[in-house]
């Protein structure tokens, strides 16, 4: 992480307010169907009147936070952290008192997290992205997520995601077995000249998985990558996936820290890394395992839960600003009607494109909610 130029970045107030935001059609996975999405909206606020921005999701499946889980972490050990140390410890030593606030709540530590990178940025005057040393005007590719549904719908989402400009599709599936391999043949044959992530969200076991990515090859459907095909806990699972087969294997559920990173690695888990701020805790934490995924010569996907502009945008930042992140998966923002904040980026067709403004680039659009 890089550090302020400012001698101190002292932080003078940590504001936060519930969201409710509904989605444009329900997002299905073999672990969860989400039809609206919930969650805080957070402030920093320096001492020269410079406030950043940052959200968190509830995300029980995921990371088992509630919105008063998160309000209660936040406005308790977190901010006590962030406002009773020494204004001279500059980014880096606000950023570890988060991370050390408290056990586990890594939603409610990455909302602070982003809130307090984006504050910071701003007081450089420079998007976040730059910041952290990497080039805003960089352009992303993102895919589009086709949610867990019979064949014929699937292959109806791929086709209107493809029509508006998608070309990469990522295909929930991992409920069952001999269905999933016919969900994807109707996708395939519905968009043929998309490219496609698989998402089985933990769905399957080692040998199943095996069975069934084998199958899909005989089927001569291409594949990019099989995310997180077993459960996260079963590590030797992964990696028996992983040698089993020719296409790459990405770990996401399983990873939640730099440490896990490394284990994966050393293990020889996974070919990739799903790097996600909410389960790692911030834009420090997520740095750190591209920097032991770059060590280990392995590729990360910067990606997001159902989360909102806030947090797409800062992954976005992130995804720039680090070269072992290669693949984006940021599309959520695009399903949430969300009206807290506006600017960040933009997306033409399929790719994104990053505002130029300090920070994050985001301004308040409206002050609804509970304010604490």
């Amino acid at each position: 992480m890089s550090g302020s130029s400012r001698h101190g970045l002292a932080v003078t107030d940590v504001r936060s307010r519930d969201y409710t935001g509904g989605l444009s059609r329900p997002f299905v996975t073999s672990r969860r169907s989400v039809t609206e999405v919930t969650g805080i909206l957070t402030e920093v606020e320096l001492d020269d009147g410079t406030v950043g921005h940052g959200s968190a999701a509830q995300t029980f499946a995921v990371t088992g936070e509630s919105v008063e889980s998160m309000r209660a972490a936040i406005h308790g050990p977190i901010a006590e952290a962030l406002m009773a140390g020494p204004v001279d410890r500059g980014l880096r030593g606000h950023a570890d008192a988060i991370a050390t606030s408290c056990t586990a709540n890594t939603s409610a530590k990455a909302a602070v997290d982003v809130a307090l990178h984006d504050a910071w940025a701003r007081g450089l005057g420079v998007p976040l992205a730059e910041a952290l040393g990497g080039d805003a005007s960089t352009v992303l590719r993102t895919d589009m997520t086709v949610g867990l549904a019979d064949p014929e719908a699937m292959a109806r989402a791929a086709v209107s995601a493809f029509e508006d400009g998608f070309t990469v599709l990522k295909i929930k599936l991992g409920r069952d077995q001999r269905a999933d391999l016919d969900r994807l043949k109707a996708v395939h044959e519905a968009v043929p000249d998309a490219e496609f992530r698989l998402d089985a969200n933990q769905g399957w076991d080692a040998k199943s998985a095996v069975r069934i990515i084998r199958a899909i090859q005989e089927a001569q459907i291409p594949l990019q990558l099989v995310e997180q095909p077993v459960p996260k806990h079963d590590l030797r699972g992964l990696a028996a996936v992983t040698a089993a087969v020719d296409v790459p294997i990405m770990a996401d559920e399983a990873l939640n820290s730099p440490q896990d990173a490394f284990e994966i690695a050393h293990a020889g888990a996974a070919d990739l890394l799903n790097i996600k701020l909410a389960k790692c805790g911030g834009v420090g934490s997520a740095m750190a395992i591209a920097d032991v995924a770059h060590a280990a010569g392995m590729s990360c996907m910067i990606g997001a839960m159902m989360e909102p502009r806030i947090s797409i945008t800062a992954a976005a930042h992130v995804a720039v600003a680090h070269p072992a992140i290669t693949l984006v998966d940021l599309d959520s923002a695009e399903w949430i009607d969300d009206r807290a904040l506006t600017g960040g980026y933009v997306l033409h067709g399929d790719r994104l494109h990053l505002s130029q403004s300090p920070g994050l680039g985001l301004e308040p659009a409206s002050t609804e909610g509970n304010e604490r």
